[in-house]
C-alpha cells in the first residue's frame, strides 16, 4: 500500500530519507543496453549532435518552479511538494513540504557547502558539499546535480569524445571517462564520469533520456526521462522520471514541475532560527 506523509514514521525522518534518496538518485550512476537499432533517421555526427545540444538547452540564469515528487520503493510509495530555485552556476535552494503544504525542510547548496533545516526537528546541519558525495557513496559535483534538475547536459566537462549514433528513432551520444576541465577542478578534485549515454529528440535536440554507469560489476544504474513544456519562449522540464539500479533493489523517483519561471531574479533566503540545535549529520 503507498506511504504518504499520514504513514507513521517520523516526520524529521521522513525529510530526511527524502533529501537522502533525493541527492542520492540524482547522483548516482545510471545506464542502459547499448544495442543500437538503426532507423530512418538521417545520420549526423558527434560534433553536429553536441552543438545542437548546447544551442538547445534552457537558457537562464534563474530558474524557480514548484514541485511534487514521489519516490517509490519496495511496493511503498512516499511523496512530497515543494519549491526550487535555483541561480545558475551558484545555488540551489529547495524547500520541502508535505501535500499539505507547511514547510518541513529547507536546503540551500553552493558549490562548497550544504545546509539544511528542519523543522520538525528544530535543527540544522552544515558541511562542506563533500558531505552529499560521504552519504551517496559516490562523487558528485554542483555542476552535475543542476544539470539533473534542469534537463541540461554538463556544462564543466570535456566534450571532444563523443561518439554518435542513432537509436530507436533518436539521435543517441555515447561517452566513456569523460573528465572535468581542469580550469574548473576544485580542491584538487578530479571527477571523471565513466560512461555516459545521452538521448536527443531529433525534433528539438533536447535530452530526452540520459545515463551514467559505473564500470564496476554490480555497479550503479541510473535512467533519467525528461518531457519538456513550452513556456512561449523555450522547452522547460516539466517531468522527470529517475530510475535507480542497484546490485540489492531497484528505486525510481519522479519530479513534476509546475509554476515555472525562468525571467525573474530570485531572492534565496535561509536563516537559521536561534532556537534551533547544530547537528552532525541528517
Amino acid at each position: 500500500m503507498a506511504k504518504s506523509m499520514n504513514n507513521k514514521k517520523k516526520p524529521g525522518n521522513l525529510v530526511n530519507l527524502f533529501l537522502i534518496l533525493f541527492l542520492f538518485v540524482i547522483a548516482s550512476s545510471c545506464a542502459t543496453s547499448r544495442k543500437t537499432i538503426r532507423e530512418p533517421l538521417k545520420e549526423q555526427g558527434a560534433e553536429y549532435l553536441f552543438s545542437h545540444l548546447k544551442m538547445n538547452e534552457l537558457q537562464y540564469s534563474y530558474f524557480s518552479a514548484r514541485f511534487t515528487a514521489s519516490y517509490y520503493s519496495d511496493k511503498n510509495e512516499t511523496s512530497f511538494s515543494g519549491q526550487i530555485r535555483i541561480q545558475k552556476d551558484s545555488l540551489i535552494w529547495i524547500s520541502i513540504s508535505p501535500v499539505l503544504g507547511i514547510e518541513m525542510a529547507r536546503l540551500l547548496i553552493t558549490n562548497d557547502s550544504i545546509k539544511y533545516i528542519n523543522r520538525i526537528d528544530n535543527n540544522y546541519f552544515i558541511s562542506d558539499f563533500n558531505y552529499i558525495n560521504s552519504l551517496i557513496n559516490s562523487t558528485l559535483d554542483f555542476d552535475m546535480l543542476q544539470a539533473f534538475l534542469t534537463g541540461n547536459d554538463f556544462s564543466f566537462y570535456e566534450n571532444s569524445s563523443f561518439r554518435a549514433a542513432i537509436d530507436n528513432l533518436e539521435y543517441k551520444l555515447v561517452t566513456t571517462d569523460r573528465r572535468k576541465l581542469k580550469k574548473y577542478v576544485r580542491n584538487n578534485q578530479f571527477i571523471n564520469i565513466p560512461i555516459q549515454h545521452i538521448w536527443l529528440s531529433p525534433e528539438t535536440f533536447k535530452i530526452s533520456r540520459v545515463m551514467v554507469r559505473e564500470l564496476n560489476p554490480g555497479g550503479r544504474k541510473l535512467e533519467g526521462r525528461y518531457i519538456y513544456l513550452n513556456d512561449g519562449k523555450q522547452l522547460v522540464p516539466e517531468k522527470l522520471n529517475f530510475d535507480l539500479e542497484m546490485a540489492e533493489n531497484k528505486n525510481q523517483i519522479s519530479v513534476l514541475y509546475t509554476k515555472i519561471n525562468t525571467a525573474d531574479s530570485l531572492a534565496f533566503p535561509f536563516r537559521i532560527p536561534e532556537k534551533y540545535k547544530k547537528v552532525d549529520k541528517f
